[in-house]
């Protein structure tokens, strides 16, 4: 049984680093396909939720758009669809989830940056 599942299982994605985290500041490169045209699309923003759950794990990332309304984007870990993740800097963050940074506006959504 554990086999059959296993079977249908979709393969980790390799271009996503193990040490993702929320408040990390990350460059998401998403294949995007248009027609019979394929092109990489950037979202940056900052990580606010992380969903370790098997096949469903899920990470969302959240931007201010232009005239400062707030988007976010959840991407599947699993998903081949994701070329590459790219963590610019970590954050110090206390929480697993920071849906407090939707709420705020300006320089009250600056995390503290973590210096290893």
């Amino acid at each position: 049984m554990t086999d059959l599942l296993k079977a249908v299982e979709a393969a980790d994605n390799p271009n996503i680093p193990a040490d993702l985290r929320a408040g990390d500041s990350v460059s998401v490169h998403v294949l995007i396909k248009e027609g019979d045209r394929q092109r990489v699309q950037e979202f940056k923003g900052t990580v606010i939720r992380m969903r370790k759950s098997g096949q469903e794990a899920a990470f969302t990332v959240r931007r201010v758009a232009s005239n400062g309304v707030g988007v976010e984007r959840t991407f599947l870990l699993r998903s081949p669809r994701i070329d590459k993740v790219v963590i610019e800097r970590h954050s110090h963050v206390r929480r697993a989830q920071l849906y407090f940074l939707r709420d705020r506006t300006g320089k009250q959504t600056r995390l503290k940056q973590k210096f290893d």
